[in-house]
This record gives structure tokens, sequence and C-alpha cells, in this order.
């Protein structure tokens, strides 16, 4: 008659170890964290105070990001191209390229992060108008550089308000 390891284990009575390092490492991962909303419980005028510069949805003016939530990136000078009708780089008169894009830190109000996909779209909590995308793998900003994970939201979708 053949006996199982468990069976074994268990007719040993040996007592489990709770205090080990390798104990731990079986205990469940706890959610990510994400940044605070700026929008949420913040009257308009302590905004203002709390934050520096401030983005906002076009349409619905909701805070979508601060200055703080921002990303910053070395631009690589223009290894990506972005091609527009009678434009041939996205350039200024410098001739370095500029970013269309800024990329931020997961935040709350980014539902389709919370629901656990890897890629998807990013749209405004407030009027559901898509601000940007995001995809954990990365992606290219128009100016060259690769960006993981990417929180990309285009500056043409938001205004951008300094104090």
């Amino acid at each position: 008659m053949k006996v199982s390891n468990m069976v074994k284990f268990l007719c040993i009575a040996w007592p489990v170890y709770h205090g080990g390092e390798l104990y731990g490492l079986g205990k469940i991962v706890e959610s990510s964290q994400f940044a605070e909303d700026p929008a949420l419980n913040v009257p308009i005028n302590t905004a203002a105070v709390r934050y520096s510069l401030l983005y906002r949805c076009k349409k619905c003016r909701r805070i979508v990001a601060s200055g703080e939530n921002v990303l910053s990136h070395e631009q690589q000078g223009g290894h990506f191209h972005v091609r527009k009708r009678g434009m041939d780089t996205l350039s200024d008169n410098s001739g370095s390229v500029q970013c269309t894009s800024i990329f931020v830190e997961p935040m709350r109000w980014m539902t389709a992060v919370q629901e656990g996909g890897v890629l998807g779209k990013l749209s405004c909590a407030g009027c559901n108008v898509r601000l940007g995308s995001f995809n954990w793998a990365g992606t290219q900003c128009s100016c060259g550089t690769w960006v993981v994970p990417a929180f990309q939201l285009h500056k043409s979708r938001m205004d951008a308000s300094k104090f």
C-alpha cells in the first residue's frame, strides 16, 4: 500500500514554523499603490495653493493630474518623428522635438488600470472623454524616449494651469 507524502507529513506531526523567512513568501501581495486623485475632496482655491501646476480635462474642467504626478523623462533627440500635415517634425525653433504628451504615475481615477488590464485607454472620470492611454509594457514618447510603464495623457486634451 502506497502512502502519499502528505499523509507521511501529517503522521510525523512536524510543527509548521511560522517565524521563518520562507514562510511569508506565500502571503498575498498587497494591491498596488495609486496616487491620490487631485480632484477629490479638494476645494478649488485650496488646490491652487497645494499644487503649482494643474492639468484639467478640456471638456469638463476636472483636475486629472498635478505637477507632482508628472514623471519626467529625457528627450532622445528626435529618433521618432510624428508627421502631421504641413509639418516635417514636431519641433520648436531650436530644432528640439517637443513632447505631445505627459507621463504620470497611476492614479485612483484611472478605472481601467484598477481593473487589471495590461494596456488600455484612459478616460476622464468626469465626462468619460478619452485623455490618453496606458501600457504596463511601455510606450514611446513623441520625442523618442521609451517610457516604462506608460500612463500617457495627451496635452491636446488637457489644459495646464500654472499658479
